[in-house]
């Protein structure tokens, strides 16, 4: 459905984008995850012809230029700065958007009251968009890029500063996206956004994808061993025999199969009075490839 090869988009000296290649199968969610100023959003802007690349190429349902109307048709886009007018109702927006891509009639109508109701708005489908709070305001903006029926959806970071009970919502209307057969292309620095949501994962930084993978793949390539946490309710009577090391009547192992060795270290008869594990998630494999300095 999507394919993306080599792309690139320099400020000067700062590259944003700095040779991007992945592929996107119909019907799949494939998440973009990265700290900010990653190049997720530039490489959006060049995917959907809003920004123009300086090399690389894009095709999308077989179409290599983002900008004609007849691939503009067939997306969806919901970018991350809210684009909604505020002086106009839930239902004027949609209906103004809808006519965009050249509804009207029945039609118009018929697909503006599914987006009210997808969006959990058709209560206040006549309220001003100013009126609303940020989860609502989030929902509609879904609610505008779906509004149409597009083939391929783009969510760029859909549920920054959304309520639980909203983001919740927005995740449940994605799934259901997904499940209709919509391809979506989800960018987020949430981890467990991605581990939800999406089938397969590119890690980008710094304008490159460092890994591409589903998340099972991609802990198993770079999430390392699980940590085994143990609190001894005595001294063991030979230390060195122990795997990992211990501090006090803390004992700490790293592990590749933690249930065996806690299994193991059980039988051979050590009793714990707390005992955790933890394995390596979404959020080991991010730290690990972009590491942990702070973004601004």
């Amino acid at each position: 459905m999507i394919r993306v090869d080599d792309l690139r988009k320099s400020y000067g000296s700062l590259k944003a984008v700095d040779g991007v290649t992945f592929d996107i199968q119909a019907g799949e969610t494939f998440a973009l995850l990265g700290p900010n100023g990653a190049g997720k959003t530039t490489t959006i802007h060049m995917m959907v012809g809003a920004l123009k690349s300086d090399s690389g190429s894009i095709s999308i349902d077989g179409a290599t230029d983002p900008t004609r109307p007849v691939v503009r048709q067939k997306l969806g886009i919901a970018p991350q700065s809210l684009s909604l007018y505020e002086d106009l109702s839930a239902e004027e927006n949609l209906q103004f958007f809808a006519r965009i891509y050249g509804l009207h009639g029945p039609r118009l109508k018929e697909r503006v009251d599914h987006a009210l109701n997808f969006a959990g708005l058709a209560d206040r489908r006549a309220d001003h968009v100013k009126t609303y709070s940020g989860g609502m305001q989030r929902r509609l903006n879904l609610a505008a890029a779906l509004v149409h029926e597009p083939k391929v959806l783009f969510l760029d970071e859909p549920t920054v500063g959304v309520d639980p009970q909203s983001r919740n919502y927005l995740f449940d209307n994605i799934e259901a996206l997904k499940r209709a057969g919509c391809t979506i292309l989800y960018t987020t620095h949430y981890m467990e956004e991605a581990e939800r949501l999406c089938d397969r994962v590119a890690i980008m930084d710094h304008g490159k994808v460092l890994a591409l993978d589903t998340v099972e793949g991609l802990i198993s390539k770079f999430g390392g061993k699980s940590v085994i946490l143990a609190q001894l309710d005595r001294p063991p009577t030979d230390p060195t025999r122990l795997p990992g090391r211990l501090d006090g009547l803390t004992l700490r192992i790293e592990s590749e199969h933690p249930l065996e060795d806690v299994a193991r270290l059980s039988s051979d008869g050590l009793r714990f009075t707390t005992l955790s594990i933890k394995r390596a998630d979404l959020e080991t494999v991010f730290l690990s490839l972009t590491g942990r300095t702070l973004r601004d």
